[in-house]
């Protein structure tokens, strides 16, 4: 009697189990996607793209773009005085490799002229939400593609 009690709840444990993993496994995959793993971008494009990012400090405002062609990048810091309201801007170039979802982004001329440490960034490719992002390896900042958030844009005032 004990060992068919025994059987029977075995079993019946054993087909919750696998229902379970059903829901786990996608919950696990949204978290995947979140964070950028085991997304397989490499047929993306991110020719002629351009990324954005913005940073709202208490004194000034940083908007950094990058724009990438073919093997070159170029990085773009403007930074806005928010008591004098003047702007001022970084115009740097360099090249990027990408090797899968990874981008890394090396500028050693600061407006044509070469500078002794060069900006470097690894960045992450990643897609939520049919956005594409960069993501920052070291800081965790995002940045988003220009083209995607103008749609994203349109679209929430319709």
């Amino acid at each position: 009697m004990r060992k068919l009690l025994f059987g029977i709840l075995f079993i019946g444990a054993t087909v919750g189990l696998k229902a379970q993993y059903g829901t786990l496994n996608e919950i696990l995959n949204r978290l995947e996607e979140r964070k950028g793993v085991n997304q397989h971008l490499e047929s993306v494009n991110i020719d002629n793209k351009k990324f954005v990012f913005i940073k709202d400090e208490a004194d000034h405002t940083e908007r950094d773009f990058i724009v990438i062609k073919g093997k070159t990048a170029t990085y773009v810091e403007v930074f806005d005085d928010k008591a004098t309201g003047e702007s001022s801007s970084n115009v740097f170039t360099g090249d990027i490799i990408r090797k899968k979802n990874i981008v890394s982004l090396r500028a050693d001329m600061l407006e044509n002229k070469k500078v002794p440490i060069p900006v470097t960034k690894t960045l992450l490719l990643t897609k939520q939400d049919n956005i594409l992002y960069l993501i920052d390896v070291n800081t965790k900042a995002r940045w988003i593609d220009e083209e995607s958030f103008s749609k994203a844009k349109a679209k929430a005032k319709k």
